[in-house]
């Protein structure tokens, strides 16, 4: 009885770890083909690791502030404009769903880090760098090679649309970034492996104008810094700043229009940013009808022309749909997550996270909707990544005994 019990959690690394590199070595072909299928790929993982679902004491804050959101917003569709044509098209059943997915992938990622194996963290930084050079070659001929895969199975597409396309696994290799390079580094092959990653994020978003890529990247990369000089008081600083923005978004709109500052640059701004402008000016606008409550779940839709889908904002949406309600817990989340990553000591992989944290939140800030499944998936394979090398031992550790699982080789 003992010896089972004893080999029972070891099974269970392993197959967590094995779960993770299959979930991870597909990440490439879709951020490539389409990164619509992180959607199926996280809800797989998380279903295929259910049995790690578990809270720790560190994680309380975190999950009362998303339970809190969930049934909020939950409910939040009793009132909103926006009604789904079925139960497919249901955000709130999305979430119910995706919530308790999207957790056992990152409890699984602790469990995986548990076992002492780093094989799927090295199948991460591999993956990620495929990825960068099939992207950086994209950028060089203009998307030609996913072009002529569209053409070989009888599915041609317009230059520009498969331009598009193929920008869009730009997102996913840019959130993975700082893991990913962290991940070479240490257990990948070396630090240099982080420069096919960089160059198929940069080249790219310089040829295909997109700007909101290296505006993350480097709001990354800052915040990841801060973390690591001042491993203490740097999250917090971070966290603070986040919590501000969630807390004060509208007033912030207000604030910039009552001076006439809003119109200027709205003016004088491209037509990409000068559209968000417009997004977030109709968003405030309808904000104050209902401060406290919002307007429900998925309200944002009801609210063309003057918003498209979503006000490509992520406080400003919480804001618009589920009122203050949302945004203290979207806050209290956030800050939960963050400032846990302070550190008495210089840490790598926490000054990782808090960048991953920065670059996904600056991607919410100007890009995605908040309930966009495929963005959410991405969120939680980084955040088991990052799971992964706060918690895997520095270098791979020498095996007492050789493992019988069959997924042990991805975990040692």
């Amino acid at each position: 009885m003992t010896q089972t019990a004893a080999a029972s959690p070891d099974r269970l690394s392993a197959w967590c770890g094995g779960v993770l590199a299959v979930i991870f070595a597909l990440a490439a072909p879709a951020g490539w083909l389409g990164p619509l299928a992180f959607a199926p790929l996280a809800a797989l993982a998380g279903l295929l690791m259910l049995r790690t679902l578990s809270l720790e004491e560190q994680d309380r804050p975190a999950g009362i502030a998303i339970i809190t959101v969930l049934l909020w917003a939950v409910s939040s569709s009793i009132w909103s404009p926006f009604a789904p044509d079925g139960l497919g098209e249901s955000t709130a059943a999305k979430l119910l769903a995706e919530t308790v997915l999207f957790t056992a992938v990152v409890t699984g990622a602790r469990r995986a880090a548990a076992g002492g194996g780093v094989g799927h963290l090295r199948v991460f930084a591999w993956s990620s760098v495929i990825l960068g050079l099939v992207l950086l070659g994209e950028g060089l001929t203009g998307a030609a090679g996913y072009r002529a895969l569209r053409d070989v199975l009888h599915d041609p597409i317009r230059p520009d649309l498969g331009i598009k396309n193929v920008a869009q696994g730009l997102f996913g290799l840019t959130l993975f970034a700082p893991a990913a390079i962290l991940a070479a580094a240490r257990y990948g092959g070396g630090v240099w492996l982080g420069l096919p990653i960089l160059a198929g994020i940069i080249w790219p978003s310089l040829a295909f104008g997109y700007d909101a890529t290296l505006l993350a990247l480097g709001v990354g990369g800052v915040s990841g810094l801060i973390a690591w000089i001042w491993p203490r008081w740097g999250p917090r600083l971070i966290a603070g700043v986040v919590a501000t923005l969630f807390l004060t978004a509208p007033a912030l709109v207000w604030g910039a229009r009552s001076i006439g500052l809003w119109r200027k640059l709205e003016a004088v701004l491209p037509l990409s940013w000068s559209e968000r402008m417009g997004y977030w000016r109709h968003a405030a606008d309808w904000i104050s009808d209902h401060p406290a409550r919002g307007w429900g779940l998925d309200a944002s839709r009801a609210f063309g022309p003057g918003i498209v889908l979503h006000p490509h904002d992520a406080p400003l949406q919480i804001w618009l749909e589920l009122g203050l309600i949302g945004a203290v817990g979207a806050a209290v989340f956030w800050v939960a997550v963050i400032a846990g990553l302070g550190r008495r000591a210089r840490d790598p992989a926490a000054a990782t996270a808090v960048a991953t944290a920065a670059i996904y939140l600056t991607f919410g800030a100007f890009s995605f909707g908040v309930w966009q499944e495929w963005w959410l998936a991405l969120g939680a394979l980084a955040a088991a990544a990052c799971v992964c090398l706060l918690r895997a031992p520095l270098r791979r550790p020498t095996p007492a005994a050789t493992s019988r699982s069959t997924v042990a080789v991805f975990t040692e």
